[in-house]
């Protein structure tokens, strides 16, 4: 039985606490979609997808309104397209980006991810095509998100990859300079994809997952500022157990909402993500938390040490609430949607390197962050590189989504509105990686890769 407290200070962290639900995501296999006609191979995903998705966003308003839970995001992610469009007869790929676009449009979702290949090891002849499209591809959609996994544990890091990775980063920037390259905000390269990540822009529906499934993407990095409050000055000890405590009321609600939305649209129950994903506005923020154990302001030394710390704790504390956890689960840093990462990337405190070595102990990677417009392609890829060695070496997932914002300096902030908040630019080294990432081939895996 609930009891009235708990009642009362769920609907406490909801009303001021910017507790959410930060997306609901139905998964929707293209396999069967495949025809060697790219027009017939369009109606077919075009039209699975909004007879499967048809009821989604009015079951996830249906759910707002019944339990009072705020439900940000319905999103849709799809086999990636390089499978799902393989057999087809055409060498422009981004007709199939249109065909998301339109369905996406039609279910009324925010965001459809799997405009996406898989290519750690290596590219098929449909994998080119789709990295080829992805910068107009992204130019002429606004809902269509891409990604590209480029590097596993397993298989190394394919560097032919980075390097063409980087030049597609520049183009969709140039191509979207109008909006502040917001394409780029679109698109994730990913070191160790998982196949049933709900949080986009790096969702796809991985070939090991069932026909479709709802996948629940959680947040509250509000709610856990706010539980840190009540222990100043303690020992980190009962740090982390205030985290797992909080952590898991959060993943219970996470619970709720998955399963109602899996029973009331007949589709199977995936998993709950368990991520502290932030938003710009003030108070939900992950460098709260961090400043709240004891940081003058994030990004000075200490800072990896206390994010590993809550990354842990969200996971431990999340794992006993749910009955199926996956996707990334753990806390999100995109500088860009965190008003205290942004702060501290604009008083100089939080930069690239400092963002890199926390990328080590959190969830993701270097998320949303804006760099200068006349960034070459090859640091791009080498920064990419480092990511992916890091994701590799440790095996975890790791991901990179970088604004090359065209015209923009130092200094300068870059605004994309909504969710994406908005980025102040950071510097790179000016020192050239360009001879590194010409070399191309594969970083070979290390030796855990072995552990079969």
């Amino acid at each position: 039985m609930i009891s009235r407290r708990e009642i009362f200070e769920t609907l406490d962290m909801i009303d001021q606490q910017h507790l959410d639900i930060r997306t609901v995501t139905m998964g929707i296999s293209l396999l069967d979609c495949a025809d060697p006609d790219p027009e017939a191979c369009c109606r077919k995903i075009y039209d699975k997808i909004t007879r499967l998705a048809k009821d989604l966003v009015r079951t996830g308003e249906d759910i707002e309104r019944e339990f009072g839970i705020p439900i940000v995001n319905k999103r849709i992610s799809v086999t990636p397209i390089s499978l799902a469009a393989a057999a087809s007869e055409t060498e422009d790929y981004v007709l199939f980006a249109r065909t998301l676009e339109r369905a996406a449009a039609e279910t009324g979702v925010n965001f459809i991810g799997g405009f996406s290949a898989l290519v750690h090891k290596g590219f098929t002849a449909a994998d080119r095509k789709l990295v080829a499209s992805i910068p107009r591809a992204l130019a002429e959609t606004e809902r269509v998100c891409s990604s590209v996994n480029v590097a596993s544990t397993k298989s190394g890091i394919n560097m032919d990859a980075v390097a063409l990775m980087g030049r597609t980063i520049k183009e969709t920037a140039r191509l979207t300079a109008d909006r502040g390259s917001l394409g780029c905000a679109k698109l994730v390269a990913f070191c160790n994809a998982v196949e049933d990540n709900p949080f986009m822009a790096g969702a796809f529906h991985g070939v090991g997952e069932p026909e479709s499934v709802i996948n629940v993407g959680i947040s509250g990095p509000g709610v856990v500022h706010h539980a840190l409050l009540e222990c100043k000055g303690a020992p980190f000890d009962l740090v982390a157990e205030t985290i797992k405590r909080t952590a898991f009321r959060v993943t219970r609600m996470g619970q709720l909402v998955a399963r109602e939305a899996s029973s009331r649209l007949g589709v199977p129950f995936g998993v709950v993500d368990l991520s502290l994903a932030p938003t710009p506005a003030i108070g939900d923020s992950v460098a709260d938390i961090l400043e709240e154990m004891g940081l003058e302001r994030v990004g000075t030394h200490g800072t990896t040490a206390a994010l590993a710390l809550l990354n842990d704790a969200v996971k431990k504390g999340g794992l006993m609430a749910a009955s199926h956890v996956g996707g990334l689960s753990g806390a999100f840093i995109p500088v860009s949607e965190d008003a205290g990462m942004i702060a501290s990337a604009e008083a100089g405190t939080l930069c690239l390197d400092k963002l890199e070595a926390m990328t080590c102990v959190c969830s993701v990677g270097l998320d949303m962050i804006a760099v200068p417009g006349d960034t070459p392609a090859e640091t791009l890829s080498a920064i990419l590189a480092d990511e992916a060695a890091i994701g590799m070496v440790n095996n975890k997932t790791t991901a990179v989504r970088l604004i090359p914002a065209e015209g923009k300096v130092v200094g300068d902030r870059v605004d994309f509105g909504g969710l994406l908040g908005s980025a102040p630019v950071i510097g790179v080294h000016p020192e050239s990686s360009e001879v590194f990432v010409a070399r191309g081939g594969r970083i070979p895996a290390p030796m855990q890769s072995l552990r079969n």
